[in-house]
């Protein structure tokens, strides 16, 4: 009968088997381990840790012409920067400004336009109601402009030139060509320049627009007439008693 070999008889107690972490870093916190001896387990043989030799570097001396150092190199990096960011931030202001200055003239234009608009409607509204005008004008002159349609046409006029519809062209003013349209001439001493002296048909201005030139006759000045000049050989002083003054030679009693 054959009998079982056992392995483990003749052999004494086995030794525990330990395990020693020595990671500088702990996997469950990430935080730096402290510099030291590892811990060994209070059931096994207490086993001096080795001790870890601190390796000593020498630094490396600078050389006679190296260049600056890291400090050095950080600040003038800090320079350089913050002077890129001066010269970025000193763009995007004149860039801001630029802005602002054209969206002003964008609207002072925009405003500029809206008048005209505004102002060339009204003007072509009373541009059309000119006849209307002359008519009433007519009316007045004939003595027809009486009563109820008397005070509709003063209504009327007193509302246009509050818009700003402003007459010309009336007798006395000076001649502008601009302004007045003349169709008749004349000369006058009484004058001293071309001067509207008939108006035929009222001109209007609407601001500084004019919406029609005024029918007017114009008198120029005409210098008067000059003296007529006397005769060379008339006499200085008048006769006396029927005789004639003797001029130019003598009175010779032999020619009697």
């Amino acid at each position: 009968m054959t009998g079982r070999y056992d392995e483990t008889e003749g052999r004494g107690p086995e030794e525990p088997v330990v395990v020693r972490d020595r990671r500088r870093i702990d996997p469950l916190t990430g935080e730096v381990r402290p510099a030291g001896p590892a811990a060994e387990p209070q059931d096994g043989p207490k086993h001096a840790a080795p001790v870890e030799e601190p390796v000593v570097t020498e630094a490396p001396e600078p050389a006679a012409h190296a260049g600056p150092g890291l400090g050095e190199t950080i600040v003038g990096d800090s320079v350089s920067v913050a002077t890129g960011l001066e010269k970025e931030l000193a763009e995007r202001t004149a860039d801001l400004q630029r802005l602002q200055a054209e969206y002003a003239n964008y609207r002072k234009r925009v405003d500029r336009d809206r008048e005209q608009v505004v102002s060339g409607a009204k003007a072509a509204v009373v541009g059309d109601l000119l006849p209307l005008l002359d008519d009433l004008e007519r009316a007045e002159q004939h003595g027809d402009l009486t009563g109820a349609f008397k005070a509709v046409g003063e209504k009327l006029v007193g509302s246009l030139q509050r818009s700003g519809l402003e007459p010309f062209g009336a007798e006395g003013e000076a001649f502008d060509p601009s302004v007045h349209e003349a169709v008749q001439h004349s000369t006058s001493p009484d004058v001293a320049g071309p001067t509207v002296t008939t108006v035929m048909r009222r001109g209007y201005r609407f601001g500084d627009r004019v919406l029609r030139a005024a029918l007017v006759g114009v008198t120029d000045h005409e210098p008067g007439a000059a003296p007529a000049p006397e005769p060379r050989n008339a006499p200085v002083d008048p006769p006396v008693g029927g005789e004639l003054p003797i001029e130019g030679e003598l009175f010779d009693e032999n020619d009697r």
